[in-house]
């Protein structure tokens, strides 16, 4: 190729020598092709250009006259006398609840049953009210995990915490709630170094044409009872429950989510009805704040279709609660002229099932059976730690799982005394025969560290005193006990003839106020809040580095040679309460 300029010309020219060589012939080929094709794929795209605009005025030209026959509808209505009015959801809002459920996983399977047959009629929604991962077998063995599984399925609107959330430590807890597609939502939880909240103190959801909110709030009791989950190594407080009273902290709660359009503000709560030290029970806070539509509380197990209690300005707000472990399944009805009612559906009534969930509930216990199943001992008597109307005793009784279990920790230790806060025991074993680990796992699902410790005989005194004191009213704290006798006058909040087992004549003897005994616990009990904190500060003289079940096993196995007998049919007289 050439290129020259003619100055007589106004133009470059390009002189092409196309017979100069084979080489250039090829060559001008190639480009020849690449321009034929590239102006082909112009002509192409030009065309579909031109298709989508016909079609885009086709569409305007459609929705144009779609619009002009909707006016003239609009205009002959109104010519007939029609009313033209926006149409308004006549739809009721659900909302379905649950609370305490303590690893008793088998009712989320109808849980979600239940919530899908009623949304083919109403807007529904679905929340928690804390305790869901501490409780039995398939939550002690996964640390939560397993129950964690489980609730991911159901899609929740809301969850709230409840005490037993922080019984794995804060970290834990985080891990497993950060898997949750939920939003969590706990208004007095706060990060001490921050001055922030950890979780969102609300969620507000459309529900048909409303704003429903869910604002939730744990009890602050939990800073002594899972004290350990709130501190660091050096006993700083780390996150705080209670940087305002909790009515407070609720209350603002409340503000912000009117302001954000709410129009109904339900309080998700894990108080409870039961008076405390706090002052932070259900009925304490709606007495003290205004703007609570409804309070769906738990952690005092109770049964609760509807309480009426009068708010700040004198408006009743229904407090309800479902019991626990899902003996019921709680159902909020809003309709929509905005009336509010409750009902409790027995579990056992629900017919309807989720097949995703069940699918998943038997996969889980697949893999919770090869871990469990192994039989440990043979049992001739139920260890019970509830009555017959289903009350639970242990919290304001001796009961003979109690005796079994310091009776273990006492004679494995050695030790003079043992004691342990009832709300340990966290179930009951009505059958008799084969018990498995599962079974005694169950028992016992915490990771507590049985400790020895040395205690004054005054200070045993003191603590049998404080953790009595509720009395009637279970608690608990309330102790179950080896190597002791006492007698509870609970009207007078006292105790007396407090007695302590001679370990050589094997005789109960008037209890020694300057002398140190050996008390066998757990490290809990010591250090981390439990029995009220009336060990703290006592010293650690033996860390067994085994958690309480397996002190029990090992009690079961070797000193009981795997046969729990009728010694242990009936509590054996070591607390009397008059």
């Amino acid at each position: 190729m050439t290129f020259f300029f003619d100055e007589k010309l106004t133009n470059q020219i390009f002189c092409v020598d196309l017979w100069r060589n084979e080489y250039n012939y090829g060559f001008m080929k190639k480009i020849l092709w690449i321009i034929g094709l590239a102006y082909m794929m112009m002509v192409c795209a030009y065309a579909e250009v031109q298709a989508r605009a016909l079609s885009s005025g086709e569409k305007k030209v459609a929705a144009a006259q779609k619009q002009k026959d909707k006016s003239k509808r609009k205009k002959q209505k109104r010519k007939d006398g029609e009313a033209v009015q926006t149409p308004v959801s006549q739809r009721s809002i659900v909302v379905l609840y649950e609370n305490d459920v303590h690893c008793e996983v088998d009712g989320y399977a109808k849980l979600a049953g239940l919530r899908d047959a009623i949304a083919d009629t109403a807007d529904v929604c679905l929340v928690s009210n804390g305790d869901y991962v501490q409780g039995q077998t398939v939550g002690a063995i996964s640390k939560g995990q397993y129950v964690v599984d489980i609730m991911k399925t159901l899609n929740y609107d809301a969850i709230t915490l409840g005490n037993h959330e922080f019984d794995y430590g804060m970290e834990r807890m985080f891990q497993l709630l950060r898997q949750v597609p939920a939003p969590i939502v706990c208004c007095n939880l706060y990060d001490v170094k921050n001055g922030r909240t950890v979780f969102a103190p609300y969620v507000i959801k459309r529900m048909g044409d409303k704003k429903v909110a869910f604002i939730g709030v744990v009890t602050p009791t939990t800073l002594e009872t899972e004290a350990y989950a709130f501190r660091d190594e050096c006993d700083s407080l780390i996150y705080d429950l209670q940087r305002e009273d909790v009515h407070v902290l609720v209350q603002r709660a409340v503000d912000e989510a009117k302001r954000a359009g709410a129009d109904y503000v339900i309080l998700d709560s894990h108080l409870g009805e039961e008076p405390t030290s706090r002052h932070s029970d259900s009925h304490t806070v709606v007495a003290n704040t205004q703007g609570i539509d409804i309070v769906l509380d738990g952690h005092s197990h109770a049964a609760i279709v509807a309480d009426t209690v009068m708010n700040k300005i004198g408006k009743p707000v229904v407090v309800t609660q479902t019991g626990t472990k899902f003996a019921n399944i709680g159902k909020l009805v809003i309709s929509p002229d905005g009336k509010m009612t409750t009902s409790l559906i027995p579990i056992e009534s629900v017919t309807e099932k989720s097949e995703y969930v069940a699918h998943v509930l038997d996969s889980i216990h697949t893999l919770l059976d090869k871990e469990t199943n192994r039989i440990i001992c043979k049992s001739d008597v139920p260890l019970r730690i509830l009555d017959n109307e289903g009350n639970e005793i242990a919290r304001t009784r001796e009961v003979n799982v109690g005796d079994l279990v310091t009776d273990a920790f006492r004679l494995m230790t050695g030790s003079d005394i043992s004691v342990l806060n009832s709300g340990s025991i966290r179930n009951e074993l009505k059958k008799t025969g084969n018990l498995s680990y599962g079974d005694l796992l169950s028992l016992l699902p915490y990771d507590n560290y049985i400790v020895v410790a040395e205690v004054k005989g005054s200070t045993i005194e003191a603590m049998l005193k404080k953790l009595t004191s509720f009395l009637p009213q279970p608690d608990g704290q309330f102790p179950q006990v080896s190597g002791l006798k006492f007698i509870v006058h609970s009207d007078e909040h006292r105790v007396s003839d407090v007695q302590v087992l001679n370990g050589v004549t094997q005789l109960y003897e008037p209890i020694n106020p300057d002398r140190t005994y050996t008390v066998a616990t757990t490290k809990y009990c010591v250090t981390d809040g439990g029995l009220h904190n009336t060990l703290k500060g006592s010293k650690i003289v033996l860390e067994t580095m085994k958690t309480y079940n397996q002190v029990f096993i090992e009690y079961v196995t070797q000193r009981l040679n795997r046969h729990i007998t009728t010694d242990y049919a009936h509590p054996q007289g070591r607390i009397i309460v008059k």
